[in-house]
């Protein structure tokens, strides 16, 4: 093994689990050409897990052999990484939140950013560019009741909202409310209604 190579899986030793790595925050050990070689080595040896163009994950090791890190956790790590909002998606929010008893089969999350597929091991997780209304609120219980009732769409959101008024705390309820303006004209009213009406 390389010397570069020693020296970025030391650097991907030292990151918390879930971190990703990429051959940008590698430029102080060597020329963009030769870490981006060491990494795609690397990566063909099981020892990084290649999370998509230019990203990287250190496997985590346990005593039941090696793995890909939570998908929570690299996805929450990439959004920091790369100063993206990245959050679950509106199927993903209704469920959560009780308005749905449908789960998710694969691993969607809305991103400011491009859209674009990660691995992690055997798992594909798509991260799919969203409006920035979709967006609002983050990964709060407001913003998943946001892109839940998104998901739902106009016909059954005013029940939904119903639902979310008698279950969330008011200041959450509240939080909802404030962020009505930012909302497409249809929520915008559905949203109103439950709040005034």
């Amino acid at each position: 093994m390389s010397r570069l190579s020693e020296q970025i899986l030391a650097y991907a030793e030292r990151q918390s689990e879930g971190v990703p790595i990429s051959a940008k925050s590698l430029l102080h050990l060597g020329n963009r050409a030769a870490v981006d070689q060491s990494l795609s080595r690397l990566a063909e040896r099981g020892q990084l897990i290649r999370a998509g163009r230019g990203v990287y994950l250190r496997p985590i090791t346990s005593r039941f052999g090696t793995r890909a890190p939570s998908v929570e956790q690299a996805v929450e790590a990439l959004a920091a990484q790369r100063g993206e909002v990245i959050v679950s998606n509106g199927a993903a929010a209704a469920n959560a939140l009780g308005l749905t008893t449908q789960v998710p089969v694969r691993s969607v999350y809305l991103t400011s950013g491009r859209s674009r597929k990660m691995s992690l091991g055997k798992q594909v997780v798509e991260l799919r560019h969203a409006p920035r209304w979709q967006l609002t609120l983050g990964s709060r219980p407001a913003g998943e009741a946001v892109r839940a009732l998104a998901w739902l769409g106009p016909d059954k959101a005013e029940e939904a909202l119903m639902t979310l008024k008698r279950r969330m705390p008011p200041g959450v309820f509240g939080e909802l409310v404030a962020a009505a303006p930012q909302l497409p004209t249809w929520l915008a009213r559905s949203v109103g209604k439950a709040a005034y009406g």
